[in-house]
């Protein structure tokens, strides 16, 4: 699927994303992602539904700008994870409109449930109905091995 708003495009094509760039800002800018190794960006890529966010300049060469992946059986549960706009193109609303249509896709309708974990954009995820979960219901189990030799990489 493809949504286009003025000169940007999102995609659901995982053949337009730039690994590259992607790896880049989630090892180096994003809290959540801090040295993460590239290949299990990649890897992450290709194992989920995701949705590039691309500006086209008046040259006519789009360039991804943002992204977001739903991990997901695309019946019953999806996960929101890895949502980012590079910060030049910040304020514009473009992270809200790519949040709108990664809701709108076809093969999202009807889940019983989203979940996803945000340090910093409760707001943003409020306004499309996500609250912050009950204390106790929900639980994790994190491997701690794969948290050290991430950070170490």
């Amino acid at each position: 699927m493809e949504w286009q708003r003025q000169q940007f495009i999102v995609t659901d094509q995982r053949a337009a994303l730039d690994d590259g760039l992607i790896h880049r800002f989630l090892s180096t800018d994003a809290y959540w992602a801090k040295g993460i190794a590239k290949t299990t960006v990649v890897q992450s890529l290709d194992q989920s539904l995701c949705f590039g966010l691309f500006a086209t300049p008046p040259s006519g060469t789009p360039a991804q700008i943002g992204l977001g992946r739903v991990i997901t059986d695309r019946t019953t549960f999806a996960y929101l994870a890895d949502v980012f706009v590079l910060p030049q193109y910040r304020g514009q609303g473009l992270g809200k409109w790519l949040v709108e249509c990664i809701l709108s896709h076809p093969d999202l309708q009807g889940l019983r449930r989203w979940m996803l974990a945000t340090g910093d954009a409760h707001e943003l995820y409020r306004r499309y109905g996500f609250t912050v979960s009950p204390v106790g219901q929900l639980m994790e189990k994190v491997n701690t091995e794969f948290l050290h030799n991430s950070s170490s990489q």
